[in-house]
């Protein structure tokens, strides 16, 4: 059945109808509802949207209407707003332009007599509860009457302008004529048109006096009404702001919400329903913000408990359980903090000076959608792409940015505790997510066989190096050891998938983490990687999922959740929460935080059971210390909007250093063209070097092919049969072997992946790279 036609409407002083209103490309244009009313042209999806939810505004008294065609009309706000438009018909769609200019004409108007007036605050808003309907009403009233008055003014105005023009030439004539019988006449005319004139001016006189008398008398009770309706709008904030501090300690302490202690940067999200408990509470938290229930709760909430915390009994902490036990009281936090102190790195005199820019990104125009439309659903490493999408460093330059918070992992080395180590490790793997936030661009595909080194071992006490292992699928294997005992490895290989409004990537692979005096391992996987209005809108980026970083010598373990981005949410965005727990899974350490800023660390005191959450799932409630900072970003350098959003280490990947080997990622051509600004050319030198690239694994397969042919013949039946499998096998992993790295499997993880084998630092001492290949 067709939707029935609502009512044509009329112009007037409010204005409502069906309009079609243009959103992009895919969706095209969509129907609305459009009203008008006081100058401000609204529109909602639907009808019954009015009552709650407008989804945009444009202020007519500002605005410039043209007409497009014979349906079609723009309706723009100086370039900030603009409204592509349609009607059903050309009737209908001059009514609207009608109604348009007029309303457009009656703000312009109110605008202006704003302005003149001075009065910053002529129209008073009714406040609830005081009248303000009457006050409302009577202003209204107030406003008639003036404007009556002005009219007669006006009139007035014309009737003294055209009665002294008739006295006036009434005056001339008489000087013109001679004493006689026209006399009388004449002086009779010039002596009523000056009574008319006389009684004009005095009506005149009368209507200004009156106007003059209502402006005074208004204008004073409308100061006075001003001022109490600010004071009382002043009570009603403190009133409001008394009731909300009420309300967060009151779900803080017998409905176990969430306290956003103070150092904490993210709040926690609260609960509505649930048993009551008693804790401590703080006078400190006075001023933070309440947020209500989300529909998705966390796991866990966090109060806080008394810095001086002791020994309780059970009647003094009523709801709590003893799960952390009391034999740990002794210990606080205040020993990781202090470690994180004293474990500040020494400062080395750096071997070179490091550059602190690169040349501007240039400006080129690309027609996105005409390379992405083919592209959905695709694997994207298997799709040639452009530079234009690019930034001037490889997938193994990123890989190595990783290590951009070192610090983190030397100041776990000296860590005694486990836990107090698995804290910094945590906060290490959600620094490495803190350089993508503005980082749009897609990093060079490394070619097979590529490396990168990172030597920074005389300044910070590192060395890195990074390969690309296989091509399809991509993978890059990496490895990072310190002087101060850590050595970090891992193999990544990326997937991806274009679904028209959104780029997913996902990573694939281990990353571990050894500690020599400890020889506690650690491993965890990354998460994935959103990247949002590819076709339309403003690019930017989520990172959302768990990762669970493990220590498989002690147990321990800490679960972190990345937050998807979402609308509807009030929490902070790119939130990051964790917990860490030993082999028993009693939890110690909270972690909160974002990803993008910084990680805060509280030690947890006591735990229980909290009310139910999603699915009649409980959660925990912990009462913890007061918050420290353990990680936290370091600032972009000046006019990192025109490099790419690098970060200071990020500027230094790709500077030209001597001595790296041949096949080093610096030596990239179209890598290095793209940097200099230079896109044309570094285009076409991509283009060389896939097509060499593509020629070397069809060189690859043709030997592999007549190697087992080879094998075959020399070998019997069985022996050959076997040899062809392994050869299968081989060809079907492009039968490349890697020059730094061979893949094992590791014991304590269970994972298999490519780790380093030695020989590259031995081999850049010597200044020899026979065994590199020729890729670029």
């Amino acid at each position: 059945m067709s939707e029935p036609k609502p009512p044509t409407p009329t112009p007037g002083d409010t204005y409502k109808g069906w309009l079609f209103k243009w959103t992009n490309y895919i969706k095209g244009y969509q129907r609305r509802w459009f009203v008008l009313s006081n100058g401000l042209l609204s529109y909602y999806r639907t009808q019954a949207e009015m009552g709650h939810t407008c989804r945009g505004t444009i202020n007519l008294a500002t605005a410039n209407i043209a007409v497009e065609d014979s349906c079609n009309f723009v309706i723009s706000n100086g370039g900030a707003q603009i409204y592509h438009l349609k009607a059903s018909s050309e009737v209908e769609r001059q009514r609207w332009i009608t109604a348009l200019e007029l309303a457009k004409a009656n703000a312009a108007n109110m605008q202006d007599e704003s302005d003149d007036s001075g009065d910053d605050c002529s129209t008073l808003a009714p406040v609830p509860g005081q009248g303000g309907g009457c006050r409302n009403s009577e202003l209204q009233s107030t406003l008639r009457t003036l404007n009556s008055k002005v009219e007669d003014l006006s009139t007035c105005n014309d009737l003294i302008v055209k009665h002294g023009s008739a006295l006036q030439r009434s005056l001339s004539e008489l000087q013109g004529l001679r004493v006689g019988a026209d006399m009388g006449e004449k002086i009779r005319q010039v002596t009523e048109r000056a009574t008319l004139f006389r009684i004009t001016s005095n009506a005149m006189i009368n209507a200004c006096r009156d106007f003059l008398s209502l402006a005074q008398s208004h204008s004073k009770r409308w100061q006075k009404s001003l001022l109490s309706e600010r004071d009382q709008r002043i009570r009603l904030e403190e009133t409001l702001e008394q009731l909300a501090k009420q309300h967060n300690h009151l779900e803080r302490a017998f409905r176990g919400a969430t306290v956003l202690q103070p150092s904490f940067s993210n709040p926690s999200l609260s609960s509505k329903d649930g048993p009551s408990g008693k804790g401590d509470a703080s006078d400190e938290d006075d001023d933070n913000e309440f947020f209500d229930a989300m529909e998705d709760p966390a796991e866990f909430i966090t109060v806080p408990a008394d810095p001086k915390y002791h020994r309780r009994s059970g009647s003094n902490i009523s709801g709590f359980s003893t799960e952390t036990g009391m034999d740990d009281q002794s210990y606080d936090e205040v020993s990781l903090a202090s470690s994180a102190e004293s474990s500040q790195p020494l400062e080395l005199e750096p071997i070179r000076r490091r550059r602190t820019r690169i040349p501007d990104k240039p400006n080129y125009y690309l027609n996105l959608w005409s390379i992405m439309k083919n592209c959905i659903g695709k694997e994207l490493s298997k799709i040639p792409m452009p530079v234009n999408f690019n930034e001037p460093l490889s997938m193994l330059q990123r890989l190595s940015e990783d290590l951009e918070y070192y610090e983190l992992l030397d100041k776990a080395a000296k860590c005694h505790n486990s836990l107090e180590q698995m804290c910094y490790v945590a906060a290490f793997t959600v620094s490495s997510y803190s350089t993508t936030v503005h980082r749009t661009g897609k990093p060079f595909n490394p070619l097979l066989g590529e490396t990168f080194e990172l030597d920074r071992l005389r300044e910070c006490g590192y060395r890195s190096l990074c390969e690309q292992v296989s091509h399809h699928p991509p993978a890059a294997a990496h490895h990072a050891f310190s002087e101060k005992g850590w050595t970090l490895r891992q193999e990544i290989t990326l997937a991806s998938k274009f679904r028209g409004k959104y780029l997913s990537i996902m990573p694939l692979g281990s990353i571990q983490c050894l500690f020599d005096k400890s020889n506690n391992h650690y491993s965890w996987k990354k998460v994935t990687t959103t990247v949002h209005n590819i076709i339309v809108g403003k690019l930017w980026i989520d990172q959302s999922g768990e990762i669970d970083v493990v220590n498989h010598k002690t147990g321990d373990r800490c679960h972190l959740k990345f937050s998807p981005y979402s609308y509807f949410s009030r929490d902070v965005p790119r939130k990051v929460t964790g917990v860490v727990t030993d082999k028993d899974g009693k939890a110690h350490y909270v972690l909160s935080g974002t990803w993008d800023e910084k990680m805060e660390f509280s030690r947890i005191m006591q735990s229980s059971k909290g009310e139910n959450g999603t699915e009649g799932k409980q959660r925990t409630v912990y009462q913890t210390l007061k918050a420290k900072e353990i990680w936290k970003k370091n600032p972009l350098p000046e006019g990192a909007e025109n490099m790419y959003y690098f970060s200071s280490l990020a500027l230094t990947l790709n500077e030209p250093e001597e001595g790296v080997a041949p096949t080093d990622s610096r030596r990239r051509p179209d890598q290095r063209l793209m940097e200099e600004g230079h896109w044309d050319e570094a285009n076409a030198e991509k283009q060389r070097l896939e097509e060499k690239q593509r020629f070397a694994r069809r060189e690859r397969e043709r030997e592999s092919v007549k190697a087992v042919t080879l094998a075959e013949e020399a070998d019997a039946q069985e022996s050959a049969a076997a040899e062809s499998d392994i050869s299968s096998e081989s060809t079907h992993q492009d039968n490349y072997q890697p020059l730094w790295f061979k893949k094992i499997e590791e014991v304590a993880s269970g994972e298999t992946l490519h780790v380093y084998k030695g020989g590259y630092w031995e081999a850049k001492e010597q200044g020899v790279w026979d065994m590199c290949p020729e890729i670029f």
